[in-house]
């Protein structure tokens, strides 16, 4: 049986303490970047392996985060877990992925499950649930778990967030569709008890009235972020006495549907009708008609969302933070939008 490398041997072949060797494979900044990167090549070398437990005894940390989204099947949360583990993945952390499919039980598993793992924290995009978790959440700050929000967010004291400003992603979109001459545009929101979605639905009425057009309750329709739901509000909205020629839809994929039954009715887009998504998923670039959408940079959220965390875990009084991180949003303008492109006259 082979004897296990220790980081004696890795001292030893390097002619340094056994003490600078530990500090930098725990990345402590005392260490030169120089030393820290020879140690690990070393170790590597010598097939070192961390022993975890003895570790986690020595910090009291589990190095271990839970990560909630409501689904991982989607480009957008799928890339803030790329951003969060490309943060914490070289301070040691591993994270433990939890889907909620917007189900309160699920949810409420999910965070209880975390919590029995003793995780040092929990980044989380919260469920559209019609149920509230507020007491859940307030339980995790009591167990002195971080906890920290990205893209759904709730206004708790002690949670830190990172979001987009969905105001003004809103806001771009429509004017964009105003500026491109539609003039009755709808707007195709989700459940508007999350901020998120309340802020984009009053960036778009904002724009609207900014602009001397009406806003129309009634062009507001709610429906989940799915293919088939947006389908279904878009034919409620054509099948209107006076249908709308615009279209600003609060997910990619309502978007998606919105073109499925304007396409199957005939129309043009975007000379009879424009539509602009929100997320800027990969699909929306490769379409027959591509989409305009607003992107939320996902990946810097992931990473931001990580390095609060970070900031709050590592300081030695552990004083909660209460950091609002807010990222500007990207308008992308493509197709489905731009008729002035087409030379369509207003």
């Amino acid at each position: 049986m082979n004897k296990k490398t220790t980081i004696y041997d890795i001292a030893e072949k390097l002619n340094i303490t056994a003490v600078t060797v530990s500090r930098a494979l725990n990345n402590n900044p005392k260490i030169s970047v120089a030393t820290r990167e020879l140690v690990l090549e070393t170790a590597a070398e010598l097939n070192y392996e961390q022993n975890k437990l003895a570790k986690a005894l020595k910090s009291g940390k589990s190095f271990n985060v839970g990560v909630i989204v409501p689904r991982i099947n989607t480009n957008f949360f799928g890339s803030v877990i790329r951003g969060i583990e490309e943060e914490l993945y070289p301070q040691g952390y591993h994270i433990i992925i939890c889907q909620t499919h917007d189900e309160k039980e699920l949810e409420l598993g999910n965070i209880n499950s975390l919590l029995n793992l003793q995780v040092d924290g929990i980044l989380m995009s919260i469920s559209n649930s019609k149920e509230d978790n507020n007491d859940l959440f307030k339980n995790i700050l009591k167990k002195n778990v971080p906890l920290i929000f990205f893209d759904r967010s709730k206004d708790i004291p002690g949670v830190s967030s990172v979001t987009i400003d969905d105001f003004k992603g809103a806001y771009e979109a429509t004017q964009h569709l105003i500026n491109q001459g539609y003039k009755r545009i709808a707007h195709i929101s989700n459940d508007q008890k999350l901020t998120i979605f309340k802020n984009r639905c009053a960036g778009y009425k904002q724009a609207l009235l900014d602009n001397g057009l009406p806003y129309d309750e009634n062009l507001v329709i709610e429906s989940r972020s799915k293919v088939e739901q947006g389908k279904e509000v878009t034919k409620t909205l054509l099948d209107m006495k006076n249908p709308p020629d615009g279209i600003f839809s609060s997910s990619d994929f309502s978007a998606l549907g919105a073109i499925q039954e304007i396409k199957e009715r005939g129309l043009r887009i975007p000379e009879d009708i424009g539509i602009i998504g929100f997320s800027n998923e990969p699909f929306t670039q490769f379409m027959e008609i591509t989409i305009t959408t607003v992107d939320q940079s996902p990946i810097e959220m992931g990473r931001l969302s990580a390095r609060v965390f970070l900031e709050e875990i590592n300081n030695s009084k552990r004083i909660r933070s209460e950091k609002k991180v807010v990222l500007e949003p990207e308008l992308i303008i493509r197709q489905s939008s731009d008729r002035k492109k087409t030379g369509t006259k207003n």
